[in-house]
């Protein structure tokens, strides 16, 4: 297919993240032509410290006056880059858990018109397992294939990845949805991409784990997240 010249714009929801922040701003490439850090009411000022430190002109911080989850950030993102004219929105997160080289390898698909919506895939090789906490394989583990089942998305190895890559026109129709504000963000995208016949592929890479301490409590979460799957199974289904 024919390749596309889009503007990129990158979101990434900031809570809890002010060690790494900056670190991960300074690693992005040229691919984005606009990068939004949403601050989430982050009681570390995730926020501040990239407005008083970070020299990169591309950045633009947005405040949440309450914290509203990690899917509220997102979204508040995706409505910045639709205003901005972006084509193709990529969100990354502010910990330092993807690696922002890969930009390029993760729009490309979408750029060439071969997806409308990319994500990453951590377990496309047993040697990139290797660097994952247990607790995070256990949950990841459970939560992929509930995702898969109320989903319909079979095909993919690692539906609970939040490094994503999105199509200006399938963003605009996510935000026309009532979609999960919170952890279930990422599966309840897939939910709502599934009924609009959105095209997915996925893309290699590997997780990597340092000094950063996640919010994410799987075992805290497989009840809630059992109950939202079942909900979306009867949606689809019924």
């Amino acid at each position: 297919m024919k390749s596309l010249s889009v503007k990129v714009a990158l979101v990434i929801p900031a809570y809890r993240v002010r060690a790494q922040i900056l670190r991960v701003i300074a690693e992005i490439g040229p691919v984005p032509a606009i990068i939004y850090v949403v601050d989430d009411a982050c009681p570390e000022g995730s926020g501040i410290q990239v407005e008083r430190k970070c020299t990169d002109s591309r950045v633009k911080v947005i405040y949440h006056d309450q914290n509203q989850g990690v899917g509220a950030a997102v979204m508040t993102g995706f409505h910045a880059a639709l205003q901005g004219g972006a084509g193709i929105i990529v969100k990354l997160d502010g910990d330092g858990q993807m690696d922002p080289t890969l930009l390029p390898t993760l729009v490309d698909p979408i750029q060439a018109g071969r997806a409308d919506y990319v994500k990453g895939n951590r377990f496309h090789a047993l040697s990139g397992l290797g660097a994952m906490p247990p607790i995070r394989i256990f949950g990841n583990t459970v939560l992929s294939f509930l995702a898969k089942a109320s989903t319909g998305y079979w095909q993919l190895f690692d539906p609970t990845n939040g490094y994503i890559a999105i199509e200006s026109r399938i963003a605009a129709e996510l935000l026309k949805r009532k979609l999960s504000r919170r952890y279930f963000f990422e599966t309840d995208i897939l939910f709502h991409l599934y009924l609009i016949g959105a095209a997915i592929t996925e893309i290699p890479h590997q997780a990597r784990y340092g000094d950063e301490k996640s919010n994410l409590r799987p075992a805290r979460l497989v009840l809630p997240f059992l109950i939202k799957h079942f909900i979306n199974i009867g949606k689809r289904l019924f």
